[in-house]
């Protein structure tokens, strides 16, 4: 009742500071009573509003009361008064959290107001830090009857400018319940407005300490060691020196926790950088946090913007602040021993990672051993490109994609591109490539990257093994941290399908949740979505695990092959690298070669590639040759190449030694540059016994050509030989002759030699002198040649030796056997033909191809064998007296009957009925004995020789012509080498 009675005396008073307070007893008087006479001891109930709404309503007047503006001439009494009106406040809001928290009024609110936890306005309760989800916080504001805004607006009621007039432990207190209370509430946000107040007087506490206890003066003891004066002078101020002024950072942990809860619910995670073990003492980082790392960075162009801008930069520079002003921790740790260092804080620097291409030179090539065994194929090499049946072939087209071969104990480069997103430089103390698999020797750089840009820097290393070798990525390392990997996987097709499912899926959400509260922030979201994918894995029974994900990385990998010989060129003979031939002019280069290794050379094998080779294999490829364009393309390539060489040269090269190797030129039209390939190995060695590939190096020597066209060859014709030449033995030997006509394009002469071969040797040739821009014809007697059937019926081959070629063409079967004759005919007349030339007066000389020239239906059967021999002579008709005959001719006399002697011979393999034709020109000026046509000769055995003569008159004197043709009589494949013969009589 005393409580009572002095609120109405004080009522009357002009005293509001101690009515407040008789108010704030009696409301505390309420409490107690009620907690004594056992009111609501069952259960908490929410209904029974009116038992602490008279409590409320006390403390709501209490409060107006000491906010009542009251003038006093003392500025501490306001100081007080403050205290007293922050403490109102607090009693009330402590009164509505207690009946909010216990879900009524009852004996656990009694509890709670009664037994306060460690913090005097904060029930024991929830005086953890982690409250209860907003679900749980609601329901208890609807089971309570008081609401948590009803809460917050009640404690806002103490935070005003009136906080000054209260000292800084006094503010420090009323601000951390404050704190405290907003947060048991679960508003985070009016938690961190508060805090940052808490921040700010602690800091002031700081600099304030610093003053009182001289921090910040100047001393007045002398640079250096200070021993210079060990013993003062008598006016020095002694007490001065030998003064070791330190401080103390006990409760630095704690400011800068508050800091960092802080700055969190700004949107800033301090925590995400931390301090971390030196490299030696942690424990390795699992490539599945790796990976996750490597996920969020590529996703991290989807992570919404949370937070206000200008806000968290206010933040942040008071959080700089604090951490200038407190004392410094880290020289303090290192004193003690703690070696943590800062882990690399400024997002990936490395965005890409790649082998730089090894020199030409020093590239190894795979090879199979059953290469080795291979080289007497009948398939040549220049031709292996186009003997490939298909059209694609998956496992050619797979053939270059495997992994980079690099050679064990030699030097690997690669290039690193880096990024600096910032407006600053980035400075990297140690920047290293992260690799796995074989030994890999790398020696860290250091960096510094510019700001805003992108640069490209070459990271080296040695490989100290054989086996596969993984770059995984690179290890950074910033100036006073600690290092981290980043990883970077391959971007295959799985991998980009992978993260194409992840950007989308990141893009689908990105702007369409609304996450309420705190729930905007990047590590509440991803919270959140990794319980919904757990979730969906555990209830999902095809769901695929993390080890699965991880699998499907792939990384850049080298295949580290046994350390290989290296030779270089040291000399040749060709000066500047550049070759001038005539037109099928023949010369020879020379190489010397050195071993500059410590391994020996014991394969050694030349390839060669010139300007002419390309355009031919693209022709053979596409297929729309025709069968002769095609062998002769063929022909051009295998059997007249620019270069080659002798393979028994090839010897084994010892380390440090030499070896001298000849090479054959050719000069062809159209070729205008060229390639030397030499390949070479060491293969007989104890590792590679057990291996079947082999690895061979390449040495290239690129070659400059100038072939200059001096001769022409036209119109090659094969023409009949005169059967009325007198010498009988050289019509014997000879019965066709062969006519060129050369051209000279060049400015200087030529000396053309045509000759006949037999078995390998001239038996004949003819020589001419073609003067600059004249053409000369040439003429060069040869025998007429018989092929068997055995060989005219061949098809017409292919060099390389492909399958699956289609007859593209239309010809009927006769016309595609003539085909095959013109051309089996034609190479048999290449053989025995043989054109060379040289300069006139000089050295040079080469050889003159024919192959441009075709071979016409005359030609052929001009060059072809008769099937029978036919002779025509004139004797008088008594046979006493022969007539005269003179350069060939027959000179009988007019109006005289003398007989016409005609012997056919039968010179095929088999025995043949011939027919004969005569004809006499001119046919009016003569009369004759018997037909002339259809005349029946008669089964001739093999070399059998018939003779029969008919009796012939000239009327007149002049010239008359005699022919006989002689054919075989219903035999198919004789029936195109008819025989024919004449005979000239000029008429006395």
């Amino acid at each position: 009742m005393s409580y009572t009675k002095s609120v109405q005396i004080l009522q009357s008073s002009s005293d509001p500071v101690w009515q407040a307070s008789a108010l704030e007893g009696l409301a505390t008087i309420v409490v107690i009573d009620s907690w004594s006479t056992g009111q609501g001891l069952q259960q908490s109930t929410a209904a029974a509003r009116e038992l602490w709404v008279p409590v409320a309503d006390k403390l709501t007047q209490a409060t107006a009361l000491y906010h009542k503006p009251v003038s006093f001439e003392n500025e501490q009494v306001y100081s007080l008064l403050t205290y007293l009106f922050c403490s109102c406040v607090l009693r009330h809001t402590s009164l509505l959290y207690a009946i909010w928290s216990a879900k009524g009024w009852g004996p656990l609110a009694f509890t709670a107001m009664l037994h306060p936890g460690p913090k005097p306005y904060l029930p024991p309760t929830l005086t953890h830090d982690r409250n209860n989800d907003k679900d749980a916080l609601e329901r208890l504001s609807y089971t309570s009857g008081v609401s948590r805004a009803s809460i917050a607006s009640v404690l806002a009621q103490a935070h005003g400018p009136w906080l000054m007039h209260l000292g800084p432990r006094e503010r420090i207190a009323i601000l951390e319940a404050m704190a405290s209370m907003y947060s048991s509430i679960g508003y985070k946000r009016k938690e961190a407005f508060i805090l940052r107040e808490v921040l700010g007087c602690l800091l002031d506490l700081i600099v304030c300490g610093r003053e009182e206890d001289g921090m910040s003066q100047p001393t007045a003891l002398p640079s250096g060691l200070g021993i210079h004066n060990m013993t003062p002078a008598p006016t020095s101020n002694f007490a001065t020196v030998g003064i070791r002024l330190s401080e103390s950072p006990r409760g630095n942990e704690s400011i800068l926790a508050v800091l960092k809860q802080a700055c969190r619910v700004m949107g800033l995670d301090l925590d995400a950088v931390q301090l971390l073990d030196p490299d030696e003492s942690r424990p390795p980082v699992t490539d599945a946090i790796l990976f996750k790392q490597y996920d969020e960075e590529e996703t991290a162009i989807f992570q919404e913007p949370c937070g206000w801008a200008e806000l968290q930069v206010g933040i942040v520079r008071e959080a700089v602040a604090v951490a200038e002003a407190l004392p410094d921790a880290l020289k303090v740790a290192l004193r003690r021993g703690d070696r943590r260092s800062v882990e690399y804080w400024s997002g990936r620097p490395v965005i890409d990672i790649a082998l730089t291409p090894l020199p030409s030179i020093r590239v190894p090539i795979e090879k199979s051993k059953g290469v080795l065994q291979s080289q007497g194929s009948a398939v040549p090499l220049i031709l292996q490109g186009g003997t490939d049946p298909f059209l694609y072939n998956p496992r050619r087209a797979q053939a270059g994609k495997g992994p980079a071969l690099v050679v064990q104990h030699e030097p690997l480069e690669f290039f690193v591109t880096l990024q600096n997103p910032y407006v600053f430089e980035i400075e990297l103390e140690e920047l290293s490539l992260s690799t796995s698999g074989v030994a890999f020797t790398t020696q860290p750089i250091r960096y510094i990257i510019p700001p805003q840009s992108t640069c490209e820097i070459v990271l080296s290393g040695t490989p100290e093994e054989t086996g596969t070798l993984v770059v995984r990525g690179c290890i950074v390392r910033a100036p006073g941290g600690v290092s981290k990997e980043y990883i970077l996987p391959l971007h295959t097709d799985q991998e980009e399908d992978r993260l194409m499912k992840k950007r989308q899926s990141l893009a689908c959400e990105f702007g369409r949740y609304k996450y309420p509260g705190l729930d905007c922030y990047p590590w509440e979201k991803e919270q959140r979505r990794q319980s919904r994918q757990i979730t969906d894995r555990s209830s999902s029974s095809s769901g695929s695990s993390s080890t699965t994900a991880i699998s499907t990385f792939k990384f850049l990998e080298c295949k580290v092959v046994p350390e290989q010989p290296l030779l270089r060129i040291r000399r040749t003979t060709i000066t500047h690298g550049a070759l001038m031939l005539y037109d099928g002019e023949r010369s020879s280069i020379r190489l010397t070669i050195e071993n500059i290794s410590t391994h020996p050379v014991d394969f050694l094998r030349l390839a060669f590639d010139d300007s002419t080779v390309a355009p031919a294999q693209q022709l053979l490829q596409e297929g729309n040759l025709s069968v002769f364009e095609t062998y002769e393309t063929e022909h051009s390539l295998i059997n007249s190449p620019v270069f080659s060489w002798d393979s028994s040269e090839a010897k084994t090269i010892a380390p440090n030694q030499n070896l001298t190797l000849n090479v054959d030129c050719f000069g062809k039209v159209g070729c205008v540059q060229g390639t030397i390939h030499l390949s070479y190995s060491y293969i007989e060695r104890e590792e590679s016994k057990s291996s079947d590939v082999f690895y061979v190096r390449q040495l290239s020597y690129p070659l400059s050509v100038t072939v200059y066209h001096m001769l022409e060859c036209h119109e090659m014709d094969v023409l009949p030989f005169p059967s009325y030449v007198d010498n009988e033995d050289f019509q014997k030997r000879l019965k066709a002759g062969k006519k060129k006509e050369v051209r000279n394009a060049y400015g200087l002469p030529f000396d053309v030699t045509f000759s006949r071969m037999e078995d390998g040797k001239a038996v004949a040739s003819t020589t001419t002198t073609i003067p600059p821009g004249s053409m000369s014809r040439i003429v060069l007697p040869i025998k007429k040649m018989i092929l068997p059937e055995s060989v005219t019926s061949q098809p017409i081959p292919t060099l390389s030796d492909r399958q699956f070629v289609v007859t593209k063409s239309g010809l009927t079967d006769v016309e595609q056997k003539l085909q095959r004759e013109l051309f089996w005919y034609r190479e048999e007349l290449f053989k025995c033909v043989r054109g060379q030339w040289q300069e006139t007066g000089g050295i040079r000389k080469g050889e003159l191809s024919l192959r441009s020239q075709r071979m016409t239906l005359h030609m052929l059967e001009t060059l072809r064998l008769e099937a029978a021999r036919v002779q025509l002579s004139l004797v008088s008709a008594t046979g006493d007296e022969p007539i005269t005959k003179s350069g060939g001719k027959y000179e009988p006399t007019a109006n005289e009957f003398i007989s016409l002697c005609v012997k056919v011979q039968n010179i095929s393999d088999s025995p043949t009925v011939y027919v004969m034709d005569l004809e006499i020109v001119p046919s009016e000026s003569i009369i004759h004995e018997g037909i002339l046509n259809d005349i029946p000769v008669d089964r001739l055995d093999v070399g059998e020789t018939r003779e029969f003569t008919i009796g012939v008159c000239f009327l007149s004197r002049g010239h008359f012509e005699i022919s006989a043709q002689v054919r075989p009589f219903n035999v198919p494949h004789l029936e195109a080498r008819t025989t024919r013969s004449t005979l000239m009589a000029v008429v006395t």
